[in-house]
């Protein structure tokens, strides 16, 4: 396999009608990495709103299980991204995904937001620093499978274009994002479990490198200390470096997914209908059994 057979493939897609091939194949093939640690951004972005820190503060789920709690959210994302929103595996997924949601209160706009962020982070994220730009089929095939999935979640009022949702959601991080302390321990909880995977006494170049990877905004709603100076060029050009460094590899010939990464909390598998907060699942199965 030639290193742009797969682009070459996705280009005679039709983005709208086939975008969740080109997902599969763009996020699977592609741009496996990227796309892992572009979606650890969009939810850590998610973060600097009020609202959804102090929701996410109150369930305690990331300080009684931070890594199920991200393994959670990342495997139901790659389920989704690996195979789609209509039918099998993905549409469980996404089931799943509102049953989880459906036990809180949160207003349209925050669900709008958090779509925003899956969307636009992996573009600016590949744009900057994966082996190759997005072409504009994968741009647009990423809206439109976004937009199926926000359908799936029912969400109202998703911009009907790429553009007009980035500058929804550039408006919306202007007026919501300020510095909160739900902001700043969920946060805090975040940087300590992605540390949590490194030797111990690396934890304070993880938190450094994590700051170098925010935007200022971002760094002001959490509260965190700002970047070292010169962290933030050298982290962005070590990102650029592996880019130019992984175009020199031999295309993947098999499609590598979150889900397909040893996993910490599941290490001998799962089933997608137990993933979620515990106690809700408890909550669900004394309910199916008739003993609440």
């Amino acid at each position: 396999m030639g290193r742009f057979d797969v682009l070459e493939q996705i280009q005679r897609l039709d983005p709208e009608r086939d975008d969740q091939r080109i997902m599969h194949l763009s996020f699977g093939y592609e741009f496996s990495w990227d796309s892992i640690r572009a979606l650890e951004i969009a939810l850590y972005r998610t973060y600097c709103v009020p609202s959804i820190s102090r929701l996410l503060d109150r369930t305690g789920e990331f300080y009684r299980a931070a890594q199920r709690r991200y393994d959670d959210t990342a495997i139901l994302i790659a389920e989704l991204c690996e195979w789609g929103y209509e039918e099998g595996r993905g549409r469980e997924a996404l089931e799943r995904i509102n049953w989880a949601h459906s036990h809180f209160k949160i207003t349209n706009d925050d669900f709008l937001y958090v779509l925003s962020t899956f969307l636009l982070e992996p573009i600016r994220w590949i744009d900057s620093f994966a082996w190759r730009k997005l072409s504009e089929v994968e741009r647009i095939g990423y809206y439109h499978f976004w937009r199926g999935v926000g359908r799936g979640m029912k969400i109202r009022d998703i911009p009907p274009s790429l553009e007009e949702f980035e500058q929804w959601a550039d408006d919306y991080e202007k007026a919501h994002f300020r510095f909160a302390e739900t902001n700043a321990r969920i946060g805090t909880a975040t940087r300590n479990l992605f540390a949590s995977w490194f030797p111990r006494f690396t934890a304070p170049i993880v938190n450094y490198g994590i700051y170098a990877l925010l935007d200022d905004a971002m760094i002001e709603a959490f509260g965190f200390p700002k970047s070292l100076p010169g962290t933030r060029p050298m982290a962005r050009g070590a990102l650029k470096l592996r880019g130019r460094l992984v175009r020199w590899l031999p295309a993947r010939r098999r499609p590598h997914f979150f889900t397909d990464n040893r996993n910490r909390t599941y290490p001998s598998g799962y089933e997608i209908a137990g993933l979620g907060p515990p106690r809700l699942a408890a909550r669900a199965s004394k309910n199916r059994h008739g003993t609440e």
